[in-house]
């Protein structure tokens, strides 16, 4: 079943007006505004895909920096999409470590509390597990 919201139609990664003439395949989904959100854990820490917890990007971190970070990340995830010698996959594995670091989503936890770190469990084997359920009930 089709979710409510606006249809978006794009041909060669491009919006196409329904008016305009189509030739070829095109792809049909929802604008990126009705993009469905993940629900995040109520301390803020991680959000839930598919029943797991995925650490979020530290909140304290500069919006300069923090866009900065991203950039870095996403050119070095488009940059493992192409043909890449070991050498060249290897330094563009290692670019997208850095960014997740420096983004606190791997390496030591961005909260001062003490509290361990349950990024990438199940959330149903974690203390989020009551939480949890409530979402799915």
């Amino acid at each position: 079943m089709a979710r409510e919201g606006q249809i978006e139609i794009r041909q060669g990664g491009l919006r196409v007006q329904p008016a305009e003439s189509l030739r070829g395949p095109i792809r049909l989904g929802h604008s990126p505004t009705d993009a469905p959100t993940h629900p995040t854990t109520p301390d803020g820490r991680y959000f839930v895909v598919r029943g797991r917890l995925w650490r979020k990007t530290n909140p304290h971190l500069p919006d300069d920096v923090r866009e900065a970070l991203v950039t870095q990340l996403m050119d070095a995830r488009r940059a493992l999409r192409r043909p890449l010698s070991d050498a060249e996959r290897g330094a563009a594995r290692e670019q997208v470590d850095q960014a997740k670091r420096a983004l606190g989503e791997r390496g030591p936890v961005w909260w001062t509390d003490g509290a361990p770190d349950y990024n990438r469990k199940l959330a149903k084997n974690t203390p989020y597990r009551d939480w949890f359920i409530g979402l799915t009930s």
